[in-house]
């Protein structure tokens, strides 16, 4: 039997793997613990894929393998983070295997201990905040806690690497990255349970919202549709200057479906794919902002009479709960939402100084000389903001507390700021003024005086 002999460095130790060319990519990594989240580096410092298709190497090119997360019930890993955390992260992870061996058996009601782990995973939101590798198991609770894993039979490896897969497609960018990924996931979560959506709506269109939310930005590059089709990218070109962006996303999430090992619908029905394909590519092409009115004004159409069994109800409904996660941020609490703005605006100031630079028009709102942290969120808040969640907390009065009281508490805190600002301008230019006076004064008087002595000087008789 052929095989192939990998040569890799694990915290700098020398090691060598040896595998049929053949053998099944989860004995690829057969060493590693069902939990263990790993990276490969080839000798360029990129992230490579763990799969029997790896190109035999040398010790002299030797591979980097990282450990991101291993299996919490090892030392000392389990008992730091224990530590850390305030709880024993073990029995979180061995109450995480149970649960998915059970769902996986049972198709019933979702176990109580998934509850449980909802509070302790609270706890853990408190004290720490997560790193990448935890942020993905948080995702596959999400999928647990809806039951997708036992009614579509995902197998548990199938979403790891589902999800490993997104995660290295998420560029190293100060907005649009992994973790803003994640918020607006985790958003669309909360407002299924919020809202119970899960007795009003079909779980496929639950499934279809929450994956829409963990694919609605993949390899973004940090700069949007207008400076896409401005700059005439790549991506302008291929998609013909239609939310190019958007459009990318989409494609970059399918090409991940492709693969056999990272696609987390390969068991359901044709019927059903083609469905949850349709309902992804409509609701991440909802998140570009040029739609926004035309969405919502087609939601305010047909609120009055909203009916869950009508398909386009649902449709535009699921549209507008992507939106109001894409851009949730400010319904955060303020200590969570203002850093993510500052990431924001670092990623705005980073486009419109290419912008410049490129001899392209420059997007106002996006101009370090022409903008400021509050002048950029309360015009948002109020024009923007405000008025989509008003209309989905009419649908779901439950909402009000939860999105709608926080915002507008944002929209206080930034004119307060912004005014003070404002008066913090006057005060300078007052300041400027009265130097410039002084200075003016000062210099009148000097002059004056320069005059009066050169007359005395020529007032005086000549010597003789």
């Amino acid at each position: 039997m052929a095989t192939k002999i990998i040569y890799f460095t694990v915290n700098g130790r020398p090691e060598q793997a040896e595998f049929p060319v053949d053998c099944p990519a989860q004995d690829v990594k057969a060493e590693a613990g069902p939990h263990d989240i790993l990276k490969l580096y080839n000798p360029k410092g990129n992230i490579i894929n763990i799969s029997p298709s790896l190109e035999p190497n040398s010790q002299n090119s030797c591979y980097k393998l990282e450990v991101v997360a291993s299996d919490c019930n090892s030392e000392p890993l389990g008992v730091e983070l224990a530590g850390a955390l305030g709880f024993d992260l073990s029995s979180m992870e061995k109450r995480l295997q149970g649960l998915e061996k059970k769902i996986l058996i049972e198709a019933g009601e979702t176990p109580a201990v998934v509850y449980e782990m909802k509070k302790q995973v609270d706890s853990f939101r408190e004290k720490l905040e997560w790193e990448d590798a935890e942020i993905m198991v948080l995702l596959q609770v999400m999928y647990t806690d809806l039951d997708f894993i036992a009614i579509y039979n995902i197998e548990p490896e199938v979403l790891q690497q589902f999800l490993f897969e997104v995660y290295r497609r998420y560029n190293n960018i100060p907005f649009h990255n992994f973790k803003h990924c994640f918020c607006v996931t985790q958003m669309m979560y909360g407002l299924i349970w919020l809202t119970d959506l899960r007795s009003k709506m079909d779980s496929i269109d639950l499934l279809i919202m929450l994956t829409s939310a963990v694919c609605h930005d993949l390899d973004h590059t940090g700069y949007n549709n207008a400076y896409q089709i401005n700059a005439r990218t790549e991506l302008a070109l291929r998609y013909n200057d239609i939310s190019p962006l958007e459009n990318h996303h989409c494609a970059v999430a399918f090409e991940i479906l492709e693969e056999t090992e990272s696609n987390i619908f390969r068991n359901v029905s044709m019927d059903q794919y083609k469905r949850i394909r349709e309902g992804i590519i409509k609701c991440i092409l909802a998140t570009d902002m040029t739609r926004h009115n035309e969405i919502l004004n087609k939601f305010k159409s047909i609120l009055s009479a909203f009916d869950f069994t009508n398909k386009d109800h649902r449709d535009v409904l699921m549209m507008i709960l992507i939106k109001v996660s894409d851009i949730s941020n400010e319904a955060r609490p303020m200590d969570v939402a203002e850093p993510w703005l500052d990431c924001l605006l670092q990623e705005f100031y980073n486009q419109s100084d290419v912008e410049k630079l490129e001899g392209l028009p420059v997007t106002p709102f996006m101009d370090r000389d022409k903008i400021t942290k509050p002048s950029s969120q309360t015009g948002f808040i109020r024009f923007v903001l405000l008025p989509l969640f008003i209309e989905l907390a009419n649908l779901f009065p439950c909402l009000e507390q939860h999105i709608i009281d926080p915002v507008r508490k944002a929209l206080d805190y930034y004119t307060e700021m912004e005014k003070a600002l404002e008066r913090e301008k006057q005060n300078r230019a007052q300041s400027e003024n009265a130097a410039k006076s002084k200075e003016t004064s000062a210099s009148t008087q000097s002059t004056a005086e320069s005059q009066a002595e050169a007359g005395c000087e020529a007032s005086k008789p000549d010597a003789q």
